[in-house]
């Protein structure tokens, strides 16, 4: 196994990394302990400096430069977390910094990373079109490559997170990591059982992108032909060859997410907490629901907050839908004055309220024997839903559940 992690550098990260990151103290969540039968807290890594974890692993692997490779500058390739960490990081050193980022990269994210002191290239379609220039470009003008996550002083780095955690809660039983390419999931797995073999480390990953999964099944690193998960910052094809090894060794167990339970899992943050969390950040807060229930200390990290508002706006909507909060019936009826007034009456009796309303004269040739009304209701839930469609069904309007377009 190569450069061992050890106790002694997790400490000196540690200490580093606090000359740039905010504190983020873990939260206690009744809500989650409800829901699950575990004692739950959550590590709001969202509320960090450039709104992710990534900074933590960037400064401290940039912390480690000579002074000479820090004169040259360091460069990276990304579109999200980690090119604002590495921007952010380098700027602090003094140091120059160049991020390749795909053509595709919304404007806000580009901007950001500008923002935080960075040169922005935009190069290729997708992330290898930018990781291949930023390679060349750091060969050619001799700039030190600062990598994601395939790296073992970034995830130390990653990994003082769990040094935070067993600091608050000495006690924990289990935590929580995210898995993309394996840098977080490596520093916190290795720290917790160096501090205390006895703690479980579990990671969670998108079912869309299962790259650690299938590299365990397989005992070797292996490319996934495609990664499909709205957890954006773990779809990885490939986990690190470099911290795969790390992780065999100290992960006790691999939780796999639907992108369902993402969305779910993001209205939980928003109303119980107040949070927002992005997709990937998510992944252990859904994975908390399929711990058993036997009162355990558990801490999820919640790894990162950039969510763009389109993207939070469509994660809302479904979020209700699936819940059962927003739903639609179609009702046929005779084309007659009052029929859309008895319809809405009934709605109204069960506290049901009406959000929007389409009426289809054309969904039969007889507009006098149908028309169709298709009406968009908001309930408090799945029960309220049931007891909304069964009233409009007494009433003689034979609903059917549609699928709402909002």
């Amino acid at each position: 196994m190569p450069e061992m992690l050890t106790l002694e550098a997790f400490e000196e990260a540690s200490e580093k990394v606090k000359e740039v990151t905010l504190e983020t103290k873990l939260i206690e969540s009744p809500y989650l302990s409800a829901a699950t039968g575990n004692r739950m807290w959550l590590k709001p890594e969202n509320m960090q400096r450039t709104g992710a974890y990534k900074l933590r692993g960037a400064y401290y692997k940039i912390s480690k430069l000579s002074q000479e490779e820090l004169d040259r500058g360091v460069i990276t390739a990304s579109a999200g977390n980690h090119a604002q960490g590495v921007a952010y990081a380098a700027t602090h050193a003094g140091a120059r910094s160049i991020v390749v980022m795909p053509t595709t990269t919304p404007l806000i994210k580009v901007e950001r990373t500008k923002g935080y002191g960075a040169e922005v290239i935009l190069y290729g379609d997708v992330f290898d079109d930018a990781k291949q220039r930023a390679v060349e470009l750091a060969e050619e003008q001799g700039l030190t490559y600062i990598p994601p996550f395939n790296d073992t002083t970034v995830a130390t780095g990653q990994g003082t997170i769990a040094m935070e955690i067993v600091q608050e809660l000495p006690l924990v039983d289990t935590i929580l990591v995210p898995v993309g390419g394996g840098g977080l999931a490596c520093g916190v797995s290795t720290f917790a059982k160096l501090y205390n073999p006895k703690i479980r480390v579990i990671g969670v990953e998108p079912t869309g992108a299962a790259s650690l999964t299938a590299a365990l099944e397989a005992g070797h690193v292996v490319k996934l032909p495609s990664a499909n998960t709205i957890a954006d910052g773990t779809a990885v094809l490939e986990v690190g060859d470099k911290v795969f090894p790390y992780l065999q060794q100290n992960l006790d167990d691999v939780i796999c997410v639907d992108d369902d339970e993402l969305v779910v899992s993001f209205l939980d943050m928003v109303e119980n907490h107040k949070m927002i969390v992005e997709n990937s950040g998510l992944l252990t807060v859904a994975a908390a629901k399929h711990l058993p229930a036997e009162g355990k200390r558990v801490a999820c990290i919640l790894s990162g907050g950039n969510m763009d508002v389109i993207t939070m706006s469509s994660v809302v909507q479904h979020g209700l839908i699936q819940r059962g909060r927003i739903f639609t019936v179609s009702v046929l009826l005779p084309d007659r004055p009052g029929m859309l007034v008895r319809v809405a009456s009934v709605i109204a009796e069960q506290n049901g309220n009406v959000i929007k309303l389409e009426h289809n004269q054309f969904v039969s040739t007889n507009r006098n024997a149908a028309v169709e009304l298709r009406v968009t209701i908001e309930s408090y839930g799945e029960e309220h839903k049931a007891q909304i469609v069964e009233a409009l069904r007494k009433a003689g309007f034979k609903p059917s559940l549609v699928q709402p377009s909002l």
